[in-house]
């Protein structure tokens, strides 16, 4: 009967639903991947237990805090790396946009490690540090751990690998602080120790409140009170920053390892100088592209200062309401010279122009066979006009040296004021953001949201089929008030094909773009969460990266249209109040958001070992197809590092090799050093000597009973002849 009934219930939500997606689906709650707590680098190490040096620093042998760091300890411009195995997904993404921030601002570059003999090993362990410089130990370990996984984190930790202590252990740090020593816990006072100037640390460079490297206030305090106190109140609360590289942090940078430029910086320009940055204006075209500070129709300033400075704040115009249909204006960058064959092509675009009026993007290509260069197409900017200035990126794929070119064209008829303009244009050789998320009057809605009320952004889709969104509450959530939490959401709307669920290594980063002119120069604050495919929502058998149409809940959109929203991932102290009111976080009242999804599932994968010897030439007429069978080595187990090689058509081990030490034996299980052989010699040449000893001891009592025999059959020899004169 009870059968009969459930069969009854089940026929009546077929005939009402049609579909299991129609039946109530229970709100998921949103996972926080840092637990709702905001920990800094030393408050995650702390709760691990970890007692290191300065709170991060891993020191070797004899070091000492006080060690100079000199070119002896410097890395080379490309430094080997491994990512080992028990890395998380995450952090492994976030470590790859960190190298590349490197690479823009700096001269440092990163490669896989290809059987050098230093290389920087990163390992998950139970916090976030690094030794400081090279150590020319070979191998090298870097901790990103548990919620190491900000960028921000990892550019710090490589900052010490580089070879730089904590910016409040200067010699100087008196002049700008007090340290509160009352108010450190007990045992961790040598954390505020300082180092003589002998070190290289400083550069010549001032004391910068705003450096990565340094210490927040409240470092390793013993109760509510700071342990740091800024002699200059007003960067009381900047200290302590882990959102980007400072100036200064880049100038020490620069000036350790000899720095001229970023390996993938290519141009910036934000037309404060008259040179226009050496760009320079078509010489077929009928208009021009003028220098201005306003224009008539707009805009009124420029994007730059955005009408804070009096006397300047120039961009770029082409009126268009002065000139005639079929007019063009061709603004031409200085020639650059590209390595990498992408880049991207960032710039900001006004628009007052006629609805038909067209900007054009090229590149100009030089080679051997046209050295004028050739004019290839890129993209048209589409858009109606607008008031206000609009962010723009192009992805360019040039492999000779090129300028890009901006085409203005009067399409329309008509003389109405107005034109294009453009400032603050930025060429890297980096990827393009996927999507742009504009926040309207950002800083009302910061002032004036409840606390537990947000906002999403449009639904986007990435180019391998997946939708998702941003979820930001301007007030953060509840218990974090003054705060910005923010959340990644996977979207599915009807229609959708192709998609595997649950999703599979997909890497959402939602980054708050400092818009400061000049790319180099910005200080933006970005967070990464990664969909883990066989994460489980607590206390329940359901993926929670799962079709959102399975664990989300249908909503509405502004245009009426339904979609499904899965929970969320994130973090509620992405930034506070405070430091999105510094930099150039909002602009004109506004905030720009740049968002990106990625495929990291090849990140899964173990990255390859090196082999420490050449590979035999399996090309050698020596060696037939036959013999060569890869499955050889499955079998074979290669210790501490060693790389299984097929030689001769049998398996060998090629083991790892450092400057003054080697592992040996037929599975690399023996390790060697100089020092071990140094000792070996010795203890060989001891025995040689001690031998020898005995040798010749033996030898002189020989001798000496040889002599007395000698003596003696003489004087008897003697004695006879003495009798037979007598």
């Amino acid at each position: 009967m009870a059968a009969k009934k459930c069969r009854w219930i089940f026929f009546l939500q077929v005939l009402l639903c049609g579909s299991s997606f129609c039946l109530p689906t229970p709100k998921i709650p949103d996972f926080d991947v840092d637990g709702g707590r905001d920990r800094d680098i030393f408050d995650i190490n702390e709760e691990a237990g970890l007692n290191l040096v300065e709170g991060d620093i891993v020191l070797h042998g004899k070091q000492t805090r006080n060690s100079i760091i000199g070119d002896e300890y410097k890395w080379p411009r490309t430094i080997p790396y491994y990512m080992e195995d028990d890395l998380e997904i995450n952090a492994k993404g976030v470590i790859l946009k960190a190298f590349e921030q490197y690479r823009l601002k700096s001269c440092i570059d990163f490669k896989p490690w290809s059987g050098e003999e230093n290389y920087i090993s990163i390992f998950k362990g139970n916090g976030c540090f690094s030794s400081v410089g090279n150590r020319r130990v070979g191998k090298q370990r870097l901790s990103i751990g548990t919620n190491c996984d900000r960028i921000a984190t990892i550019e710090h930790e490589f900052l010490h690998a580089l070879g730089f202590w904590h910016e409040q252990s200067r010699s100087d740090r008196d002049d700008y602080v007090h340290i509160m020593w009352d108010r450190i816990l007990d045992g961790r006072e040598h954390n505020f120790n300082t180092y003589n100037d002998t070190t290289s640390s400083s550069l010549g460079v001032p004391y910068d409140y705003g450096s990565m490297m340094h210490y927040s206030k409240n470092a390793f305090r013993n109760g509510s009170e700071p342990t740091i106190v800024t002699k200059i109140p007003a960067f009381s609360d900047v200290i302590g920053q882990r959102m980007e590289f400072s100036d200064s942090d880049l100038l020490k940078l620069h000036r350790f390892y000899n720095c001229t430029q970023g390996s993938t910086f290519l141009d910036s320009c934000d037309f404060e100088r008259e040179n226009i940055c050496g760009m320079v204006q078509g010489h077929e075209d009928k208009a021009d592209w003028v220098r201005v500070i306003s224009a008539a129709g707009g805009p009124d300033m420029d994007y730059t200062n955005n009408g804070k400075c009096v006397g300047s704040g120039y961009f770029m115009h082409f009126n268009t309401g002065a000139a005639n249909t079929g007019d063009k204006a061709i603004l031409e960058s200085r020639i650059v010279y590209p390595k990498r064959g992408f880049q991207c092509l960032q710039f900001f675009y006004y628009n007052s122009a006629g609805p038909s009026d067209t900007l054009k993007i090229h590149v100009r290509e030089f080679d051997e066979t046209n050295p004028n260069g050739t004019l290839r197409f890129i993209t048209t900017i589409d858009g109606p006009p607008q008031e206000l200035w609009q962010l723009h990126h192009v992805s360019l794929d040039v492999k000779t040296k090129f300028r890009v070119v901006f085409e203005g064209t009067k399409v329309g008829s008509g003389s109405a004021a107005g034109g294009l303009s453009l400032d603050d244009i930025n060429l890297s050789e980096t990827s393009c953001p996927e999507f742009i998320w504009r926040v309207k009057n950002f800083s009302h809605l910061m002032e004036n949201t409840p606390t537990n009320e947000s906002i999403f952004s449009p639904p986007f889709t990435s180019k391998e089929g997946y939708t998702f969104q941003m979820q930001l509450y301007p007030n953060g959530v509840e218990g974090y008030p003054n705060e910005l939490s923010a959340y990644s959401h996977l979207v599915a709307r009807d229609g959708d094909t192709g998609q595997t669920w649950p999703s599979p290594w997909k890497q959402m980063t939602m980054m708050l773009m400092d818009q400061h002119p000049h790319i180099q120069k910005r200080m933006s604050n970005q967070r990464s969460v990664t969909t883990d495919p066989t994460m489980k929502v607590t206390d329940s058998d359901l993926f929670f990266w799962d079709d959102p149409r399975k664990v989300g809940v249908e909503v509405t959109d502004t245009d009426g249209s339904k979609y499904f929203r899965g929970p969320g991932a994130g973090t509620a102290v992405y930034l506070t109040h405070l430091r999105a009111r510094s930099r150039d976080f909002i602009k004109g009242g506004d905030a720009i958001f740049l968002l990106t999804m990625e495929d990291v599932s090849h990140l899964t994968e173990s990255q390859p070992l090196p082999p420490t010897t050449s590979k035999p030439d399996t090309t050698s007429p020596s060696t037939t197809a036959a013999t060569i069978d890869p499955s050889v080595c499955n079998n074979v187990e290669c210790q501490n590092g060693g790389v299984c090689v097929i030689d001769a058509g049998r398996p060998a081990c090629r083991c790892v090799v450092g400057k003054d030490w080697w592992y040996y034996g037929e599975n690399c299980q023996h390790r060697g050093s100089t020092q071990d052989k140094t000792t070996l010699a010795l203890a060989s040449s001891l025995s040689v000597l001690a031998a020898m000893s005995i040798i010749t001891a033996v030898s002189v009592v020989c001798m000496k009973k040889k002599y007395k025999k000698r003596i003696k059959d003489s004087s008897l020899v003697m004695g006879n002849v003495s009798n037979v004169r007598l």
